[in-house]
């Protein structure tokens, strides 16, 4: 049914989303070395990420080294990780509800579907929760480095790029959304509401057959 494949792709879309939230969170290419003026060199590159900074060589060599201190970081670095671990763990969250809530699995028997539809979109809302989640941190670190970079009292070699890491945070994003809306959709109450039959009473009923004989006892008088 159309139902049950896009509540399908949109379990797949945020999967996916959830895989590549997961490499971001742990690639150390959030923020890139800027060249501005002739301040660096040009043979190193420093990367920096949540969880350690990397020094590249030209030659190939590449040194990486964790941050010594979490309390060390800037609050904003401390909030990137926090929101970016929560929002993970509440898609491995909603990952687990959306297969059990999935009209193609029997996780709960055939003979539940509105409790699974109910799982379903409760998925869904908590991929499109997790997609804005993972959203803040990477539009927040955007924001500050586009700052640094423009502000004239910051020295060159500490001014920074946009990774390569925040552009497919903003993809992993975008399928947390997308997938938790198409869940969302595609989770609908099986069937929809029964429509009610009214039907006459029994009385009444009785009554209608009684008329109808007279009627049929006159005619036959009649001929």
């Amino acid at each position: 049914m159309a139902s049950t494949g896009l509540q399908l792709m949109g379990l797949v879309l945020a999967v996916l989303g959830w895989v590549c939230g997961a490499l971001v969170c742990a690639a150390p290419l959030w923020r890139v070395s800027a060249f501005v003026g002739g301040e660096l060199v040009i043979a190193q590159v420093l990367w920096e990420g949540l969880w350690m900074n990397c020094l590249s060589q030209t030659t190939g060599q590449i040194q990486c080294k964790t941050y010594d201190s979490m309390l060390a970081l800037p609050m904003s670095a401390q909030v990137a990780r926090g929101l970016t671990v929560l929002s993970l763990l509440l898609c491995l969250l909603a990952l687990i509800l959306g297969v059990a809530g999935a009209k193609c699995t029997h996780c709960m028997g055939d003979g539940n579907q509105a409790s699974k539809a109910r799982l379903g979109r409760i998925a869904g809302v908590s991929f499109v929760v997790a997609g804005l989640a993972y959203l803040t941190p990477i539009c927040w670190t955007a924001y500050a480095i586009i700052r640094d970079f423009y502000d004239p009292n910051i020295a060159a070699p500490l001014k920074r790029e946009l990774g390569p890491a925040l552009y497919l945070g903003w993809g992993a994003s975008v399928l947390l959304l997308v997938g938790g809306i198409m869940l969302h959709v595609g989770s609908s109450a099986p069937g929809g509401k029964a429509v009610p039959i009214i039907s006459r009473p029994a009385k009444d009923t009785s009554q209608t057959a009684a008329a109808a004989g007279e009627l049929k006892q006159q005619e036959r008088a009649y001929v």
